[in-house]
């Protein structure tokens, strides 16, 4: 008897997937739970499991197809046996068993014959590019599961142990490709756009299209901030258990000057102006498939201690690829830092349906005038753009100001002035 694998239910936002990669094919065994193919969105990747144990049988849907919600994706046959190796003409004697049940269940060793360690999408991509062996991989996650870290931990024990004779370390060019074209000496690639990344550029071109864009500017004296977390960052982190970083200041400021200016809350649906009263905050975050916006909800109602520990679990889900649609979706105001990456200054773009962005840079000394005398100041330039539709350029300007005045005196945010 076969059993239909079938694409997961999609959220109304999302209309189809692409089939990205194939962890099994035809004739293999396989067990229940175990992940046969990634799907990836214009969000997040999805892992289909298998629905039973058995035998994989005809594929119905091949990499790269677009598939909708509910399509057929592949058959499996049934079967008892599937999911363990078939017995050997001489069984091994019943002292030998204690010592192979321990082994396998190490997850530095290699695994029994037929099964294969779970690895997550962005461990999968980094293991396949360098051509490891995931069974020589420590996973830390559930059951063993494989994650970008340990495939990292992995490579910096390799190369403590011998960093001039590992080939994959060391840089090389890159093998001959029959995806490349060009003259010689001049080669030229051609690879298709990831869902994420074609979902992105029409999302920005989108907003360039469908809203008026301006952005405001200012700059912010963050001496106290960092005074602050000078004085509080071990005592903070003991308590909470996290560090106390920038986000948790920006956020909560961010907080402030929405509740004194609620248009920049807004959005746009059609000829009316929606506003919220709640403060979902999308923060961009890096993954290894582009940039994400993960939402952190309610954040008037978040201490800053649950503002870094959000953030923190938004980081590590981006990296392993395990963030979920409606950690995606929604938001009503979104943060970037392109400072992290050394940007000085740059104009961040709208988050539709969102109706402001605000843009933080690098932190960098700079001379100041302050009462009539030069001084030396960590300084950070702030960005703001927003929908001119909707938004005067008075009150994003004051909205700029109000965050720049509540950073500069965080005493502020406790008194609420």
């Amino acid at each position: 008897m076969s059993s239909e694998v079938r694409v997961p239910a999609l959220p109304e936002s999302v209309a189809d997937a692409t089939v990205a990669t194939w962890h099994k094919r035809p004739g293999d065994p396989v067990k229940r739970e175990e992940n046969l193919v990634d799907l990836e969105t214009d969000k997040v990747v999805l892992e289909v499991p298998s629905p039973i144990d058995g035998i994989l049988g005809e594929i119905m849907a091949n990499e790269g197809d677009v598939v909708q919600s509910d399509a057929v994706l592949a058959l499996i046959e049934a079967s008892d046996a599937a999911a363990t190796p078939p017995a050997r003409e001489a069984s091994p004697p019943p002292a030998e068993a204690a010592p192979a049940k321990a082994a396998s269940a190490s997850p530095a060793k290699a695994a029994p014959a037929g099964a294969e360690p779970q690895v997550a999408p962005a461990a999968r991509r980094l293991v396949k590019e360098l051509n490891l062996d995931p069974n020589a991989i420590a996973g830390t996650g559930r059951d063993g599961r494989i994650h970008k870290a340990d495939v990292i931990a992995y490579l910096d024990e390799r190369e403590q142990a011998a960093p001039e004779k590992d080939p994959e370390l060391t840089p090389a060019a890159p093998a001959p490709s029959p995806s490349l074209t060009g003259e010689a000496g001049r080669p030229e690639q051609r690879v298709p756009m990831t869902r994420l990344r074609a979902r992105v550029a029409e999302r920005l071109v989108q907003a360039q299209q469908n809203a008026a864009m301006l952005t405001t500017f200012n700059e912010v004296d963050l001496k106290a901030v960092l005074a602050l977390r000078s004085r509080y960052k071990d005592q903070f982190e003991k308590t909470h258990g996290v560090r106390l970083g920038f986000m948790s200041f920006f956020v909560k400021a961010a907080v402030e000057a929405l509740q004194r200016f609620p248009v920049i809350n807004a959005s746009v649906d059609g000829d009316d102006i929606i506003y919220h009263g709640y403060y979902d905050i999308g923060i961009a975050v890096s993954s290894p498939r582009g940039l994400v916006v993960p939402i952190l909800r309610n954040c008037d109602q978040l201490s800053m201690a649950d503002v870094e520990q959000g953030i923190v679990a938004f980081g590590e889900k981006a990296q392993n690829g395990s963030l979920s649609y409606e950690e995606l979706t929604g938001g009503t105001f979104s943060i970037t830092n392109g400072g992290v990456f050394g940007s000085l200054l740059s104009t961040p773009i709208l988050n539709p349906p969102q109706s402001a962005i605000l843009g933080m840079h690098k932190i960098q000394e700079r001379p100041i005038a302050d009462k009539g005398e030069i001084k030396i100041a960590p300084m950070m330039y702030l960005a703001l753009t927003y929908d001119h539709r909707i938004i005067d350029g008075r009150e994003a300007v004051q909205f700029l100001v109000s965050i720049k005045e509540t950073l500069e005196d965080p005493a502020r945010l406790l008194l609420r002035i």
